[in-house]
């Protein structure tokens, strides 16, 4: 079954580039050069990934990337010419999974999409016909489970990107351990943690913010100032 990508750039050599070497490796390209176009491929295209860019002419991506979390949970990678942190944790916070500042290499495109799929499909396609172990946590009313990939707080179930889930698990995975940030980063992404590096923590408020969570002393993920984060037992 193909695999399709949206690719939301008004830079139409650049959209054309990612999608030359997306559609080189098997996967089905869907390019947008307007905010209106990406919003009525979504509409009508059932999609796997949404790479989208943050400035396009007619609408602003962040708003795109919030469409798109009103219903789905595939993975969405942010373009920019943008470096500054704030920007990048806007996207993360609203639910982007990943992000990449201009200019890139587009096999570096092709990479990320790969990991996020890869993510995406271990949590949301297994193979249920094969008999597995539960793997199930309930810490205080909080119950998480790695076979259904599913979650939920006092009984009502949590919407949770791939990202998100896989960062709880590993937190509920290790109750009681705080965990770094550089090595939940690297657990979760797979990738070597930079210095001043946000990512962590912008996908941490998002899951306190799905948990509602109190900003100053949260029931579960607590923060340990300088070390990192914890869920205690």
């Amino acid at each position: 079954m193909s695999i399709h990508i949206l690719v939301a750039d008004d830079e139409k050599e650049l959209a054309d580039v990612i999608g030359f070497y997306l559609t080189n490796d098997g996967y089905t390209v869907h390019k947008c050069y307007t905010g209106a176009e990406a919003l009525d491929c979504i509409a009508h295209t059932e999609l796997d990934l949404a790479i989208l860019d943050i400035m396009l002419p007619d609408a602003d991506g962040l708003q795109i990337c919030r469409k798109i979390r009103e219903k789905f949970y595939y993975p969405i990678i942010m373009l920019t010419a943008r470096a500054a942190d704030g920007d990048k944790i806007m996207g993360l916070t609203i639910g982007a999974d990943d992000y990449i500042t201009k200019p890139f290499n587009p096999l570096e495109v092709v990479a990320r999409v790969k990991t996020q799929l890869r993510r995406y499909r271990h949590y949301n396609h297994s193979d249920t016909k094969q008999e597995k172990p539960m793997h199930e946590y309930d810490i205080r009313g909080l119950t998480i489970n790695k076979d259904s990939h599913k979650c939920a707080l006092f009984g009502k179930e949590l919407q949770l990107t791939p990202i998100e889930f896989s960062i709880l698990w590993y937190l509920c995975e290790r109750q009681g351990i705080v965990i770094p940030s550089e090595e939940l980063f690297e657990a979760v992404w797979g990738e070597k943690f930079l210095k001043n590096n946000n990512t962590v923590m912008a996908h941490i408020g998002r899951l306190r913010e799905k948990m509602d969570e109190p900003a100053r002393s949260p029931r579960f993920i607590k923060t340990v100032w300088g070390v990192g984060y914890t869920i205690e037992k």
